[in-house]
């Protein structure tokens, strides 16, 4: 990815490199956290129809902690991250478990060459990072990274959030706290478009309302977190109230 003339790919870079050296590292490995990383995987990994012999892409893979829960469920993934901090923790928790069907890259995306087209990219909390001129590029971009019929996923914070407008008017300090100055929420159907136009076959749906934010708030509470999800599917499932989930998906097949 070239340099953005404003900056914002070497802030971006400054930020992740000091959450993935210092918080990330213990913050992740939290009860509530891995749970929902756990349930994130197995979604994924449904919507990309992954199997044992898939090979997955993923962009922007920070410390690892998605890639080395869906490790056992493929063939190889193999995550790309601007971060030499992040790739590093997850390198090194990758030996430690012992995984050796995971391997991760320090670059951008764009810059991958001698890889094979996957059955499947993700990219979560990835695409609100970039800039928009760059995000409307993506789709192109990742077409020569997928096989034919292979899926792009994606999670990201939507534009119309219920729990963004709480957050920013009830705990607006603790909502930076998690945020980078230039990262911004996404709007579901023009992120979806920007895939149909590329040629792809792309839907948006929702994740969540509140099981994610409640687990990046209260990181130990294991419980809370189950509760929460239960609550989500439910909500999901009413129609007027979707479109305020917390975290969109864009899920689009080449």
């Amino acid at each position: 990815m070239a340099q953005e003339p404003n900056g914002t790919l070497q802030r971006e870079l400054d930020y992740h490199e000091r959450l993935y050296a210092g918080f990330a590292q213990s913050h992740f490995a939290r009860a509530a956290v891995r749970a929902l990383r756990r349930h994130m995987v197995s979604r994924i990994a449904g919507l990309l129809g992954a199997n044992s012999k898939s090979v997955v892409l993923s962009l922007g893979c920070g410390v690892g902690d998605t890639e080395l829960l869906l490790a056992p469920r493929v063939s190889r993934v193999v995550g790309i991250d601007l971060s030499p901090s992040g790739v590093r923790q997850a390198r090194a928790d990758a030996a430690r478990m012992g995984i050796g069907n995971a391997e991760f890259l320090v670059g951008a995306f764009e810059d991958i060459e001698g890889l094979p087209p996957a059955d499947g990219v993700m990219a979560i909390f990835f695409l609100h990072h970039l800039p928009d001129a760059v995000l409307a590029e993506l789709p192109e971009r990742i077409k020569p990274l997928l096989k034919p019929g292979g899926v792009f996923y994606s999670l990201d914070p939507s534009r119309q959030r219920l729990s963004g407008k709480v957050g920013r008017l009830l705990i607006p300090g603790l909502m930076k706290r998690y945020q980078t100055e230039d990262e911004r929420e996404l709007d579901p159907a023009a992120t979806a478009d920007l895939f149909r136009k590329a040629g792809f076959e792309a839907r948006s749906d929702f994740y969540d309302f509140v099981s994610s934010p409640l687990a990046g708030l209260f990181p130990g509470w294991r419980l809370g977190y189950s509760a929460a999800r239960a609550i989500d599917d439910t909500i999901l499932r009413i129609p007027g109230l979707r479109k305020f989930g917390s975290n969109l998906e864009i899920i689009a097949r080449r």
